[in-house]
């Protein structure tokens, strides 16, 4: 009796198994072939040291609105993103932001380090599925150069491509896409697990300058200054010593 009783438990576990896996691979299947047409693109916008990071992101034509869509972006010291100005037009984008630390606005490049965006895209719209993201990215000072170099350079690595769906829940055995796991939103509430899409073709980081001081001219310039300074206050003096002010 035990036997008999034994062997029907185990036909139902695997029963439910087989189950459980088919319906994982019904709603794994299409997330693996939506990895194989999506593709990345980073450009930059305006001059100076007020930028823009325009990103987009095209998904396949078969994406559903179940899809969830991480851009972790890994910025340099270089540049930092203001999170007042990100907080003042929250409501005038399509997608959601979050620090992983402080970000302190008046320190130098050489003095600080570089610090992870996640953000959140909204899927809203019609195939196929284009996704803008626009980040407004400020240049910090950098240290002057001693050797006369009047521009520095700062390289913007594409953001990293990450896809999550409720349904799948095997995604061990999405290969060759790694499994990684992130803030599920930018309430940065809890943590879920997520596909990081391998591109095809490594897209090379985006570079821009910025221009630094050159300490070769500190001396000219302070001894120009104060020889202007002491000749402007001889001639003021000298006028009010002949009109008698």
């Amino acid at each position: 009796m035990y036997i008999v009783l034994f062997s029907m438990v185990t036909c139902l576990s695997t029963c439910y198994c087989l189950i459980d896996d088919g319906k994982n691979e019904k709603h794994c299947g299409p997330l693996k072939q939506w990895f194989e047409s999506t593709s990345v693109s980073v450009e930059i916008g305006k001059k100076g040291f007020h930028r823009e990071v325009v990103t987009t992101v095209e998904l396949s034509p078969d994406v559903v609105a179940e899809v969830n869509v991480l851009l972790i972006y890994r910025w340099p010291r270089g540049v930092y993103l203001d999170p007042y100005q990100l907080a003042a037009e929250s409501d005038q984008r399509d997608w959601q932001i979050l620090l992983n630390s402080d970000i302190d606005l008046e320190v130098p490049a050489h003095k600080t380090s570089g610090f992870v965006t996640y953000v959140y895209p909204t899927l809203d719209g019609p195939s196929p599925r284009l996704l803008k993201v626009t980040i407004p990215i400020h240049g910090r000072y950098s240290e002057p150069s001693f050797i006369g170099k009047t521009f520095t350079s700062v390289n913007i690595e594409p953001p990293e491509l990450l896809l999550r769906t409720e349904k799948c829940m095997q995604l061990n055995n999405l290969d060759p896409h790694n499994v990684m796991d992130a803030p599920c939103t930018a309430d940065n509430s809890s943590t879920c697990s997520w596909v990081k899409i391998q591109c095809q073709q490594e897209h090379a980081p985006v570079s821009f300058q910025f221009p630094v001081g050159d300490r070769t001219l500190v001396m000219p310039v302070c001894g120009g200054t104060l020889l202007v300074t002491v000749i402007c206050c001889v001639a003021l003096s000298k006028y009010m010593w002949k009109h008698h002010i």
